[in-house]
């Protein structure tokens, strides 16, 4: 998580941009009610976008900030069917077979996958 202080006339008001810690090992699977996805380390499930190029990821902005990409820590080594896409802001994203893994804001708890199908764009990640 990223506070940042910023000056309002006479005050102080904290900023909390939510971001998503970086994973060091490649996602997992797990058996969920929709199915066996992929997920992050804390058991979240993963998401590719339709909208993403193979290598590529097309989620910025807003869109990144309801579905968090799952970036990649410095000290993370690609393995078999994952590897990396740089991320506009220069950071390192997980990838299953070259599509951008992300999480879903609306994901409260591990095994949610509430985002499978959303906009007609949004699928579970799967293996």
């Amino acid at each position: 998580m990223r506070i940042t202080s910023v000056a309002l006339g006479s005050g102080m008001a904290c900023l909390v941009a939510l971001t998503a810690p970086a994973q060091t090992v490649p996602p997992t699977s797990a058996d969920t009610a929709g199915g066996n996805p992929l997920i992050d380390l804390n058991g979240m499930t993963l998401y590719v976008f339709d909208c993403d190029g193979k290598g590529k990821s097309n989620c910025n902005a807003q869109c990144a900030v309801n579905w968090l990409p799952l970036i990649a820590d410095t000290d993370a080594q690609a393995s078999g069917s994952f590897s990396f896409v740089s991320r506009d802001d220069g950071r390192q994203q997980w990838a299953y077979k070259g599509k951008p893994l992300y999480t879903w804001t609306n994901d409260k708890k591990p095994g949610d996958a509430t985002g499978d199908g959303v906009n007609n764009l949004w699928h579970l990640a799967s293996p």
